[in-house]
C-alpha cells in the first residue's frame, strides 16, 4: 500500500500545474507504483487470490487511462511511457 509521503512525492513528479492530482498522468503513475508493490506481494503469497483481483482491476484501469491519453495527448503519452517504464 502506498503512504502519504509515495503518493506526495509521484504527485510532485508528474502533476501537469501546481494543485494537479487527478489528471490522467498522475493517476496513471499511482496506479503503476501500485502494481509494482501488489505484485511484489503476490511473488510473496501466491494464493491470495483476493488481491490478485484487485490487481487485474487495476491493471484494466490503467490500460483504459493510456488508452484514453494516447488518443487525446499522444506527446504525453509517449512521454509518460518512457518516464514509467511501460511498454507502447
Amino acid at each position: 500500500m502506498l503512504t502519504t509521503r509515495k503518493k506526495t512525492s509521484i504527485i510532485k513528479e508528474f502533476k501537469r500545474h501546481n494543485v494537479d492530482t487527478g489528471s490522467s498522468e498522475v493517476q496513471v503513475a499511482i496506479l503503476t507504483k501500485q502494481i509494482l508493490e501488489l505484485t511484489d506481494h503476490l511473488k510473496k503469497h501466491r494464493k491470495d487470490n483476493h488481491s490478485r483481483r484487485g490487481l487485474l482491476k487495476m491493471v484494466s484501469k490503467r490500460k483504459k487511462l493510456l488508452s484514453f491519453l494516447a488518443e487525446d495527448k499522444p506527446k504525453k503519452y509517449k512521454a509518460l511511457i518512457k518516464k514509467l517504464g511501460l511498454k507502447g
